[in-house]
């Protein structure tokens, strides 16, 4: 009897043991980072800078719950998830700030984009992202505002980009989140080369 007893203890504890680590495991992280603009990557000749045309992207700031490393989801007019097992490479605000560059670089000929002023006349741009996110009814948002300051002037124009996803997946909603940021470049090289 006592043996009996023991083996169904064993038994117990190990059936246990399975049930454990099958509720402990997880499916393996995926990392995403922005894809590369093309444009920016065909420029390989020597470009001449007009000194009087230099933009300083000063910062690019996202909203708090586009600030964690799992990429976002609305999943309701006035809820959203963060994904837990996809999430970004990097931080969402660095590859904001260096794809905003490399488009804008891309869209400005003659000009001088960095991350640090230049000179006395750079003008300077600060961008804060309101929206970084897949949607519930399969569309991929970029949102927020940027203001340009030249001198005194400071100019400040919304945006809202929706951009419907093709397939389903984290993978399609990366490359039309990107697609969506690169066409907001655009539309911000266009204001800042029109002087």
């Amino acid at each position: 009897m006592m043996k009996i007893l023991n083996a169904t203890k064993i038994a117990a504890a190990i059936i246990g043991a399975l049930l454990l680590s099958a509720c402990s495991r997880q499916a393996p992280l995926a990392y995403y980072q922005l894809p590369p603009v093309a444009a920016a990557q065909s420029h390989t000749a020597d470009i001449k800078l007009n000194p009087a045309r230099q933009l300083w992207i000063e910062s690019v700031t996202v909203a708090d719950f586009l600030s964690v490393p799992g990429i976002a989801y609305q999943t309701s007019a006035v809820q959203y998830t963060i994904a837990n097992n996809n999430v970004w490479g990097s931080s969402l605000e660095q590859q904001l700030k260096q794809s905003l560059i490399d488009n804008l670089n891309g869209a400005l000929n003659g000009w001088m984009v960095s991350t640090q002023p230049v000179g006395e006349s750079s003008d300077a741009l600060r961008v804060m992202v309101s929206g970084f996110h897949g949607r519930y009814d399969g569309y991929a948002v970029v949102s927020g505002y940027w203001l340009l300051q030249r001198g005194e002037q400071v100019t400040r124009r919304p945006f809202n980009i929706e951009l419907p996803l093709q397939k389903d997946g984290y993978d399609e909603l990366v490359h039309v989140l990107a697609q969506a940021w690169q066409q907001e470049a655009v539309e911000i090289a266009k204001s800042v080369d029109h002087k």
